[in-house]
């Protein structure tokens, strides 16, 4: 997973701060647009936390600051929800210039009603989700509502929202009563899933059985169980990012898995020396995964790196075999963990004489051995644990044949 600072422009000339979460392999099957909560930023860790696993789903993800939130341009004042629709208009203009068109649009709290909203003014926008939403829109202004008399009296009044000061003008109170969000939502005919908690006490769980109520077909509602409103517990944005992009799969094209051919060989590795840095894909004929190296090597740590991959050969192949044996001998053996670090290290440090002292490849490797077992059988399992086949290709010598293939 990889996260990119990018700048969109909205209606008003104002630069928004936005950040595109792109899939481990860079490559997104689809673009989503994520609405942060009433006076909250993209920087907030439920909006992060969902934004990433929704990566895990094939979406590249735009998590971005409402005008005057955040780093993005402008004045609280100027964030009404009018102004919210437009920002999400914007963002979705831009990710459809350069990169692609975005079909889906999460919002939390206000901001799935603005995400309701500009899926309505947006064809490209095929289905949404919300967390937390409101059912009318006025409802945001219990927030204020302390404070709106004074914004009639003096233009403008200087409120307190979760421990922060914002200025708000009477422009900004009156927009919140514009929009008809049950009439949208009942005209919306997209599939909308709508994410409640039941105990929210900042938007009630009646707000999303109206929500839903008035929704067409196709519709989904999802409980978030004990969580709280704004989802400070991340298990619950996790949970919320995932079942987002299950529910989702439903209603997009499924796209089709681009396989790289084996020229008739087990595996093939592809470095794009253009697009990449050391990211690597590796298949197999029904199998895809990411090579790289870390960051502190110069890579980008979107995959393990190569000795990694060497030792989960080694890790997998020993529990694996480790299983079979256990099973031919009807032993109790319940889970196998194997732990293994590759290192260089010198013939002194491992106390071995040799003719020519140097440094050498050293390999460690740890078994957990769960079930009952009694000292016997987990010796006899250790001496197996260094005769699973990749155990022996790495001890031996290897004999290597490369040739140049006519591209």
């Amino acid at each position: 997973m990889r996260t990119n600072k990018i700048e969109i422009t909205n209606k008003k000339g104002y630069n928004l701060a936005a950040y595109l979460e792109l899939p481990a392999n860079q490559k997104p099957n689809y673009y989503a647009i994520f609405a942060h909560c009433f006076s909250c930023t993209s920087n907030y860790n439920a909006t992060k936390n969902i934004s990433r696993s929704l990566t895990s789903h094939g979406f590249g993800v735009i998590r971005f600051d409402f005008t005057g939130l955040g780093r993005s341009e402008g004045e609280f004042s100027e964030s009404h929800f009018s102004a919210n629709i437009e920002d999400v208009i914007a963002v979705s203009n831009h990710i459809t210039e350069h990169y692609q068109a975005p079909c889906l649009l999460i919002g939390h709290s206000l901001g799935g009603a603005a995400a309701i909203v500009a899926a309505s003014k947006l064809d490209n926008i095929k289905a949404v989700a919300t967390i937390g939403t409101p059912a009318t829109i006025k409802h945001v202004t219990q927030h204020f509502s302390h404070a709106i008399d004074d914004v009639a009296d003096k233009g403008e009044v200087e409120i307190n929202i979760g421990g922060r000061p914002f200025k708000v003008n009477q422009e900004f109170v009156n927009d919140f009563s514009k929009t008809d969000l049950p009439e949208i939502t009942k005209k919306l005919r997209k599939p909308l899933l709508v994410m409640h908690a039941p105990f929210d006490k900042i938007v009630g769980i009646d707000n999303a059985q109206k929500l839903y109520q008035n929704a067409m077909h196709p519709k989904s509602f999802i409980s978030l169980h004990d969580a709280d409103h704004l989802l400070l517990n991340s298990k619950h944005s996790h949970y919320a990012g995932r079942l987002i992009g299950e529910w989702a799969q439903l209603y997009f094209p499924k796209q089709e898995n681009k396989m790289l051919n084996t020229e008739g060989e087990q595996l093939v590795a592809h470095l794009d020396l253009n697009e990449n840095n050391f990211t690597t894909q590796l298949q197999t004929k029904k199998h895809t995964f990411i090579a790289d190296e870390p960051n502190s090597f110069g890579g980008d740590d979107f995959g393990p790196s190569p000795y990694e991959y060497l030792n989960a050969a080694i890790a997998s192949c020993t529990a694996m075999t480790l299983k079979l044996y256990a099973e031919r001998k009807k032993w109790d053996l319940q889970d196998v963990y194997v732990y293994i670090t590759h290192a260089r290290k010198h013939s002194d440090e491992l106390n071995l004489d040799v003719e020519t002292p140097g440094f050498l490849d050293h390999i460690s490797k740890r078994l957990k051995l769960i079930g009952n077992l009694n000292d016997k059988q987990k010796q006899r399992l250790k001496e197996i644990a260094s005769k699973c086949p990749v155990h022996k290709t790495v001890a031996r010598e290897v004999i290597f044949d490369t040739k140049i293939i006519e591209a």
